[in-house]
């Protein structure tokens, strides 16, 4: 593709010694016009190489990244040009989202900047066709959505180690290139004016990047209390159930006995935590499973949510190119995710579908992006985005929040909802994936931001992700770990350079967004309770903020929907309220919190 710089495009004689606001307003429609091009082309050819893992379609992914890359940092750089000068505000925020625009600052240097979109390409597919192979009493090997599997129905903990240990094996191989990308990607930020990579992140949501950081402790500290009680019940639960395997004297849980392989979110153990008196409810994925749903049924449940609250079918060309389930003859990225392809309406999901109550959630989520993707489409280039990264995750998460006993009495999978006792085994089921995770999504980015920062060196990666670990989770690794491992790589997040605070917020978001949307429904019960399936209400209070995409400060789009302009957790403790009331109950016995050992590599139960 011919490259043409602004000065290509105005030649030196037609552009003023003094930039005007025309000037300004035409270099930012022809670099959107041409942002537009090269971000598709590089959709495209990361679509190819995810589905179709290959050098050759790594090389081509690579190629286009770097393209992009490359022509997103000239027009950085041709930008500064006009930053002194007075624009109205929705031009000086294009400007000011151009800057900002890259999850991988690259170095102007040609040859360095190649290196980088290599290495980056040659990490996500390290992880893709990433495979523990269990011995000859097995002949195949499991890639991660196989072992996801085996982690969540498991109930042998020697098993459990074993597969966690396999897994955490493809991260090792990753810890050389990985430190090269951050050494580059910094290279690349510094050249921005940045001072590291992780501070350009924090730079992207209209605050410094240090009220950013406090920002996110002010959060945790304030959902930290519900995370301590929940802790303190499943380790005695486990301790019952595997006895020593489970027992620490520091009063961490071993990460392996959590259902998932990287502990982050516990639902798929419920049956081992359930209150021990709990009522029947409902085996969601037995009824899916029952009613032999297939991939694109389970998608069709979630589109029709978002039909019922006024918004449009989804294009054809998402039922077309979509990938909902593993190929047989080929290796592919199975981590899901939703596609924005030509940054109009080729949206498209890429997952890997078992039937279970887990993806249907997924799918909601999932979907919550791509109706995201289609509501600003017609928007400037750089404002076709969500409000900030955390707005994109929560809006799927406070769809699913709406998948209640009475939802799913709605669509047919259930015929009656349970009784008001239910309430504390479901909002249990619910607090152990979206409590749980909440030191999780935290504590991912804090260790890349050290690891920019140049705070932690590589010769101690593991040792400070481990730290991290314990200090916000409370989970130890099941085996010495060391720093011949490189366990951040088994994270799919850190090999494919996503930043990972977006989780943690929607997980605050979504209970704010739940709760006004409820209350636009015109709900008036226990907020664990409502859902605002079919309500157009709702979905018009919805689509306003959709559609501001980042044409305005977060701020404004929460105050759009919510009324308050700041994120908050106080709905999300709302929600849960009555558990935690039962939580404290079950653990007035109990120890809560846990030790840090001085040595988190090597610390023994």
């Amino acid at each position: 593709m011919l490259v043409i710089s602004f000065l290509a495009i105005c030649p030196r004689s037609a552009v003023s010694a003094t930039p005007t606001v025309a000037e300004a307003r035409a270099f930012m429609d022809k670099a959107e016009a041409e942002l537009l091009q090269l971000s598709s082309r590089a959709q495209r050819a990361a679509w190819v190489e995810e589905n179709f893992i290959t050098g050759d379609t790594e090389a081509i992914a690579a190629q286009e990244n770097e393209r992009a890359i490359a022509r997103t940092t000239e027009l950085v750089g041709e930008a500064r040009r006009f930053e002194d000068l007075s624009m109205p505000a929705d031009l000086a925020r294009e400007f000011k989202l151009l800057k900002l625009s890259l999850t991988m600052p690259a170095p102007t240097d040609a040859r360095l900047r190649s290196e980088l979109t290599r290495i980056a390409s040659s990490l996500e597919a390290s992880y893709g066709s990433g495979k523990y192979c269990p011995g000859p009493s097995e002949t195949k090997c499991l890639g991660i959505d196989d072992l996801d599997v085996r982690m969540a129905q498991g109930r042998d903990p020697k098993e459990l180690e074993k597969l966690w240990t396999g897994w955490h094996k493809v991260g090792a191989p990753m810890r050389n290139r990985y430190a090269r990308f951050v050494e580059l990607s910094n290279q690349g930020a510094r050249e921005l004016g940045f001072p590291d990579t992780g501070a350009m992140w924090r730079s992207n949501y209209d605050m410094t990047p240090e009220e950013f950081s406090a920002d996110l402790e002010r959060l945790w500290q304030q959902v930290k209390p519900l995370y301590l009680e929940l802790h303190t019940y499943v380790r005695r639960r486990l301790i019952e159930k595997y006895g020593a395997a489970a027992k620490r004297a520091d009063g961490m849980i071993p990460a392996d006995l959590l259902g998932n392989m990287w502990a982050q979110e516990w639902g798929n153990i419920y049956d081992i935590v359930a209150p021990e008196s709990a009522p029947a409810t409902y085996d969601l994925t037995k009824i899916l499973t029952d009613r032999h749903t297939g991939p694109r049924q389970m998608v069709e449940f979630g589109e029709n949510f978002f039909t019922s609250l006024g918004f449009s079918k989804l294009p054809d060309t998402f039922w077309q190119r979509s990938l909902l389930a593993r190929p047989r003859d080929r290796d592919v990225v199975c981590h899901a995710s939703a596609w924005d392809i030509d940054y109009d309406e080729d949206v498209r999901l890429k997952l890997c579908l078992h039937t279970t109550a887990d993806d249907f959630t997924t799918v909601h989520h999932e979907l919550g992006h791509d109706y995201y993707f289609l509501a600003f489409r017609k928007l400037p280039f750089l404002f076709r985005g969500s409000a900030n990264d955390g707005f994109h995750e929560a809006i799927g998460d406070t769809i699913a929040l709406s998948i209640t006993p009475e939802y799913l009495k709605k669509i047919g999978l259930i015929e009656q909802a349970p009784p008001a006792s239910a309430d504390i085994p479901l909002l249990l089921r619910s607090a152990l994936d979206k409590i749980a995770f909440l030191p999780f999504g935290l504590l991912i980015d804090k260790w890349r931001w050290e690891v920019f920062s140049g705070q932690v060196k590589p010769a101690d990666y593991n040792k400070a992700w481990w730290a991290l670990r314990e200090e916000y989770q409370g989970v130890a690794p099941p085996v010495d770990r060391s720093e011949a491992d490189f366990d951040p790589g088994a994270k799919y997040h850190i090999p494919d350079n996503t930043p990972y605070a977006r989780y943690f917020l929607a997980r605050i978001y979504q209970f704010q967004f739940y709760r006004a949307l409820c209350q636009s429904a015109g709900y008036s019960g226990p907020l664990h309770r409502c859902s605002f399936y079919e309500s157009k209400e709702a979905g018009a209070k919805l689509k306003s903020m959709l559609e501001l995409g980042m044409s305005k400060p977060w701020p404004v789009a929460m105050r759009t929907l919510t009324g308050q302009d700041k994120a908050d957790a106080t709905p999300l403790i709302e929600y849960y309220r009555p558990l935690l009331a039962w939580l404290k109950q079950q653990n007035e016995e109990q120890k809560a919190g846990w030790s840090i050992p001085r040595d988190p590599l090597n610390a023994q139960p």
